[in-house]
């Protein structure tokens, strides 16, 4: 099973820790597409129009200027660096052992400047979005889109895909062919925040349950013996997603 998780806008960002080391991360296979993206935030974050590029407020300009040290900043666990209201809710460290085992297997973040990764990854906190464009490289979801769709069907192999993400990082990557017969995406009514929390609370629950669903309507039954009402609907054609609208109780 694959539960795929947006970042965080929210980070906590190391004060130490080993310097950032791109080809440690998970999934070796996008090292040199890291390596192109971190290039060019760590350049255009250094220019005068760089809250501009990157799409946010005057108010993140300091967040945005440690971007230029990104290469020797230091890092931690992406457990410890993603910190928002989703991640929150997941807590990762509240976890007993068994449930963090299924989790480091099957938790992958989706990150516009590393790719993906892995919960134990080390990562430095950053500013960079996947709605982003950055100069000399483009739009990021169609800078990784490419590279993600071979490793994250590799790793999705025949269980479900639970996914978590905001439309913005769905862009990276669309599961196809017969990685697509068991794609769930997980909606919550209500407004972003609750979203957000409730998606957290699912991810947690599933690394808990103990047991791998092996279908849709599995993991369907795995959340609804815990604290949610669940309503999974079947896609309206192949190659779309199973529809999981999910209320915790």
């Amino acid at each position: 099973m694959l539960v795929l998780l947006p970042p965080s806008e929210g980070k906590t960002r190391p004060r130490r820790g080993r310097p950032l080391d791109l080809d440690r991360l998970s999934f070796p296979e996008l090292t040199p597409t890291r390596h192109t993206a971190l290039d060019a935030l760590t350049a255009v974050s250094a220019t005068p129009q760089a809250v501009e590029h990157l799409k946010v407020g005057a108010s993140l300009a300091d967040e945005v200027a440690a971007n230029v040290d990104l290469k020797s900043a230091p890092t931690a666990t992406a457990a410890q660096v993603y910190s928002g209201v989703l991640y929150s809710a997941l807590d990762l460290p509240g976890l007993d052992t068994a449930a963090r085992r299924r989790a480091n297997r099957w938790l992958v973040t989706i990150s516009a400047l590393y790719g993906a990764v892995r919960p134990t990854d080390r990562i430095a906190a950053y500013r960079l979005s996947m709605g982003v464009s950055l100069p000399g490289v483009g739009p990021m979801a169609s800078l990784w889109r490419p590279v993600l769709d071979p490793v994250l069907t590799a790793a999705a192999g025949r269980g479900p895909i639970v996914d978590c993400r905001s439309s913005t990082y769905v862009a990276a990557w669309t599961p196809h062919g017969a990685a697509a017969h068991a794609w769930i995406t997980v909606t919550v009514p209500g407004a972003t925040h609750m979203a957000k929390h409730t998606r957290g609370l699912v991810a947690r629950h599933l690394c808990e349950h103990g047991s791998t669903p092996r279908t849709p309507k599995a993991v369907a039954a795995a959340l609804a013996d815990g604290p949610f009402d669940v309503d999974l609907t079947e896609p309206a054609r192949a190659g779309r997603p199973w529809t999981l609208s999910v209320t915790a109780r």
